[in-house]
């Protein structure tokens, strides 16, 4: 395993797929020239001694051949001039580079609200063909659907009632937000309408979405009782967050108490903040109005790429590490044919 990896890193190396990190340690390439130049030698000193027969020692000892001299310190000069090279491709950091990843990345998180307060479990949005269905059967429909066709944005989904809360967090699984909703049911977040705190609960998790675009579709079906935020506070604050709010109604506006809709405040909090108010009061013009927010609000995707990177710095390393062994290795077999000889 470590073979191949060595045999890859070198092959990359090799056919230029790598790309230096640090390219401007070449400059140094002369440098041992510059040493060589312009520093004086190094010379130890040696204890001397003094014969009488020096030069009759002189004319005994055998002079090397001077071919086989100036081959050597070619070959030296090679070798140190490899190592050098190969030590700066190594601080040059050297790396492999994979192919380009391109992830597909949504510019806008979109917020779902959902009303559950006890009045969602009037059949006034109820079709023919099924004519038991409450309000919220009928949402639950209809939302699906919307989230279905939204495949890249990520949404959250947010239930009210006598307050709010979070059913599903930002996500790009729209199958989790689906089953989540289908698991919700009238009265389960309490009986009364809390709209306004139910906007500043969407604000609240928008504060850490990157996103060039945050979206609220706030559905409800009555007048806001019991909010500690009013709605027109919370709708100003939205518009200081650059959060854009869709307001959906359903049900009747002539209708008194709890369940009527005070269709001037929805409007008012939508235009605050560049949205719409839209008010269905059947089950198609419901459908209708999720279609016409899929259209203001189509969905955009943002690509990004990115190259992997992986090291290769240990080839060079591997090679300055075998090279200087094998020339260890020579001068010790050497220095052992020298003892050999002595001793023989």
């Amino acid at each position: 395993m470590i073979a191949q990896e060595v045999m890859a890193a070198t092959s990359a190396l090799l056919s230029g797929q790598c790309e230096l990190e640090w390219p401007w340690v070449f400059l140094l390439l002369p440098l041992p020239w510059v040493a060589h130049r312009f520093l004086p030698p190094y010379e130890r000193p040696l204890p001397s001694l003094r014969v009488s027969f020096f030069r009759r020692l002189e004319r005994l000892s055998m002079a090397p051949d001077p071919r086989v001299e100036r081959t050597r310190s070619r070959l030296r000069l090679a070798a140190l001039s490899l190592l050098w090279l190969l030590t700066l491709v190594a601080l040059a950091r050297p790396v492999q580079l994979g192919a380009p990843i391109t992830r597909q990345t949504s510019t806008r998180d979109l917020l779902l609200a959902v009303d559950l307060s006890g009045s969602m479990s009037a059949i006034d949005l109820a079709t023919p063909t099924a004519p038991t269905r409450t309000r919220l059967d009928v949402v639950k429909q209809v939302v699906g659907e919307f989230v279905r066709a939204r495949h890249g944005d990520r949404l959250g989904l947010v239930v009210f009632g006598d307050a709010p809360f979070v059913q599903v967090p930002f996500t790009t699984d729209t199958s989790v937000v689906q089953t989540l909703l289908l698991e919700t049911d009238v009265a389960m977040a309490g009986p009364r309408t809390a709209l306004g705190d139910a906007v500043g609960l969407c604000l609240r998790l928008f504060e850490r979405s990157e996103a060039k675009e945050r979206v609220a579709i706030v559905l409800t079906d009555g007048n806001d009782t019991g909010s500690l935020v009013q709605p027109l506070a919370a709708a100003r604050i939205a518009a200081e967050q650059n959060v854009r709010l869709y307001l959906i109604g359903i049900g009747d506006p002539s209708a008194l108490g709890e369940e009527s809709l005070n269709e001037e405040v929805l409007s008012k909090m939508a235009g605050v903040t560049g949205g719409r108010y839209l008010h269905a009061a059947s089950a198609d013009a419901l459908s209708s109005i999720y279609e016409e927010i899929d259209r203001l609000e189509p969905i955009r995707h943002q690509l990004t790429s990115y190259q992997p990177r992986r090291s290769v710095a240990f080839v060079p390393l591997l090679l300055v590490a075998l090279l200087l062994g094998l020339s260890a290795s020579r001068s010790f077999v050497r220095t052992l044919l020298g003892l050999r000889r002595q001793l023989g």
